[in-house]
């Protein structure tokens, strides 16, 4: 019984950073335009690039406080100061390295970096594709050894792809070859798939499970991206190398 009240008091804990991360969220993405136009054409709200980090902040939100809901059903609310109390004690430096919270880390690293670094900066596909191969690795998996060298190995290349996103080095790369910010992230993304490759290439099971993970991450942003771009007219959030080639296709322009 000691031992689930723990854990409750734990959940008061993250259930409550949760929440606060969704509503941040929540608060980031309505910065996006729910309406515009292009080419004198209105899009529609339900077209608009806010909603899929509206619903996940939503989501995550709602979880946060599912979860502060059940913390305080078993604890009560008198449990608020021995937490409080756990916060400013050592015990809070080992909570904070368990497998649960570095599943969270790694949630929260993939977003940030998909929402602020790269869906403004990187061609659509080639962003979507990085994020649902890291994503799905990471998890699906379902090994904390290998997420944690996963994850290590995902921030190590994000903050490469930062710097080369400040504007002298992002004007000095493109001055020397074009869509210089997309062939870097193809670069990433091959790089981090055989990373993920070589940390599970003697388990049978996991190869299997890194096959299944990459068709997924790579056909299902071709997929909606191609019914945005082509069927709905939609322009997406970046067009940059893969949306050249396509385009070319689309319209055989060579």
């Amino acid at each position: 019984m000691m031992e689930k009240e723990k854990l409750r008091k734990t959940d008061l804990f993250s259930g409550s950073l949760i929440f606060l991360f969704g509503l941040w969220v929540v608060y980031q993405a309505m910065q996006m335009p729910m309406k515009d136009s292009w080419g004198g054409v209105q899009n529609v709200w339900f077209v608009s690039p806010a909603l899929f980090p509206l619903f996940v902040g939503a989501m995550i939100s709602l979880l946060g406080a599912l979860l502060v809901r059940t913390a305080l059903k078993t604890v009560g609310c008198k449990a608020i100061p021995n937490v409080l109390r756990w916060m400013a004690s050592p015990e809070l430096i080992h909570f904070l390295k368990t497998p649960a919270l570095i599943r969270f880390y790694a949630i929260v690293a993939l977003f940030f970096s998909f929402v602020f670094i790269n869906i403004a900066r990187v061609d659509f596909f080639l962003g979507s594709i990085l994020f649902l191969a890291v994503f799905i690795t990471q998890f699906y998996f379902d090994d904390e050894r290998l997420l944690k060298k996963l994850l290590a190995f995902y921030l190590a290349g994000t903050l490469v792809m930062t710097v080369s996103h400040v504007n002298p080095v992002a004007t000095a790369m493109e001055a020397v070859f074009a869509y210089a910010a997309d062939w870097l992230t193809l670069l990433f993304i091959f790089a981090y798939s055989l990373f993920a490759w070589r940390l599970i290439r003697t388990d049978a099971r996991m190869r299997r499970k890194y096959r299944i993970g990459m068709l997924i991450a790579l056909v299902a942003p071709l997929l909606i991206g191609l019914v945005f771009k082509y069927l709905l007219l939609v322009p997406l959030p970046k067009e940059g190398l893969v949306v050249s080639v396509l385009d070319a296709i689309r319209y055989w322009d060579f």
